[in-house]
């Protein structure tokens, strides 16, 4: 969050992919100034390179290009070399743990696909000169613009083949299948790489969620130039939409995530609920069913926004019986409502303010309630009782 704790959001949106470079160019392009990313990347000890930087169009998009010139051959390097060249750096804690992420999704991911443990894999790509800086970069241009998340589009899948070093591969390749396990995707007719390992891993790692456009205010946008011209007639860049992450209480998606449960006590109902609400779930609900054989059994259902339904769902494996789960996007409306409080005879009262297409309606707090009926001895009844009888003009916003 930034000063004033408002949350900063940037939003990839990869509609023609996304690659180490593009996503770097897209970042410079928002603000991330060379100066700085210059100053960051010498932390790392790395050969002697130049960074070029110029601006081109693309469909009269005007975007950021980067290249990186070398004077030296381009190294290949192991996983357990890159991961000791940013460790021993000088670079800010979270900018090595955030790039580390990213190269492990890398290392695992080509070691999955070898059949031999990560720090025996050598890199001809991703170990060279050009992924370390974009990698490293691309965290560099997140920490400096202050962003707090990032939210990034379904992925675009081409066909097609790709030579390397291996020979020719198809597309997507491999590594870029293996690391977007569980992350949306989508097919494309065009016959050209457009998501690279380095790209993948960087959304996949660095990502909330993945999704449609997020409810922002836009401050900023970035484009980074992709070095290929696409065939047809579609631009070749990824972007970068930045802006403060606002809630949206008339209209909003959220996630439902249920499960059946015949063999779980309902005993560690309370327990379990105290756990989604921690993570922020916004409903949990539990309802007695009749399963196959007539069975009883309950119907757990938990209501989220779509950015912590990871946690929620493992919460829910973690603490019940369950072994699997639906989920689904649905939109939800709801009313303009704040918190504050009513005077009465026993002092304060918490209470919520609803503002209904009839007008504002006062609802009282239950456990702020209770804490008072049992404070002075007096009938929970009576609380809500007094407070029922306030005018909503007494309503005083945000006040214990």
């Amino acid at each position: 969050m930034n000063a004033e704790g408002h949350t900063l959001i940037a939003y990839a949106d990869c509609f023609s992919g996304v690659s180490g470079d593009m996503f770097l160019g897209a970042l410079i392009d928002a603000g991330l100034t060379l100066d700085h990313l210059q100053s960051e990347l010498a932390k790392l000890d790395l050969e002697d390179f130049r960074l070029k930087i110029f601006k081109q169009q693309d469909h009269a998009i005007s975007a950021t290009r980067l290249e990186i010139e070398s004077g030296s051959s381009d190294a290949v390097r192991a996983w357990k070399d890159i991961r000791l060249l940013i460790e021993r750096s000088a670079l800010h804690k979270t900018v090595k743990e955030k790039s580390l992420r990213v190269f492990t999704c890398l290392a695992e991911a080509e070691a999955r696909i070898h059949a031999c443990p990560a720090d025996e894999v050598h890199f001809h790509e991703i170990g060279s000169l050009d992924s370390i800086i974009d990698i490293t970069g691309s965290v560099v241009g997140l920490h400096y613009l202050g962003i707090d998340h990032l939210i990034t589009s379904p992925l675009p899948m081409p066909r097609g083949w790709i030579r390397c070093d291996h020979g020719m591969l198809p597309l997507p390749a491999p590594a870029v299948c293996e690391i977007l396990k569980d992350v949306p995707v989508y097919g494309s007719d065009i016959e050209q790489e457009l998501v690279t390992p380095t790209g993948a891993a960087l959304v996949k790692s660095l990502s909330r969620d993945f999704g449609g456009f997020p409810a922002i205010k836009i401050m900023q946008t970035g484009y980074g130039a992709g070095s290929r011209k696409l065939p047809g007639d579609m631009p070749n860049l990824f972007r970068l939409v930045i802006g403060y992450e606002r809630t949206v209480e008339e209209s909003q998606e959220v996630e439902i995530i249920e499960t059946n449960l015949d063999d779980w006590s309902p005993e560690g109902y309370p327990h379990l609920c105290a756990q989604l609400f921690s993570l922020g779930a916004l409903d949990v609900s539990l309802t007695p069913i009749h399963m196959k054989k007539g069975r009883p059994g309950f119907l757990l259902q938990v209501i989220t926004a779509p950015g912590r339904s990871l946690q929620i769902k493992n919460c829910i494996f973690t603490e019940t019986t369950s072994i699997g789960l639906r989920f689904r996007r649905e939109q939800r409306m709801t009313l303009p409502r704040e918190t504050g409080t009513l005077k009465t005879t026993w002092g304060p009262v918490k209470v919520k303010r609803v503002e209904t297409p009839e007008g504002s309606v006062l609802y009282p707090e239950y456990e702020d309630c209770r804490r008072v009926a049992l404070e002075n001895t007096v009938p929970l009844k009576d609380v809500y009782a007094a407070v029922n009888r306030c005018p909503p003009e007494e309503f005083e916003q945000g006040k214990d």
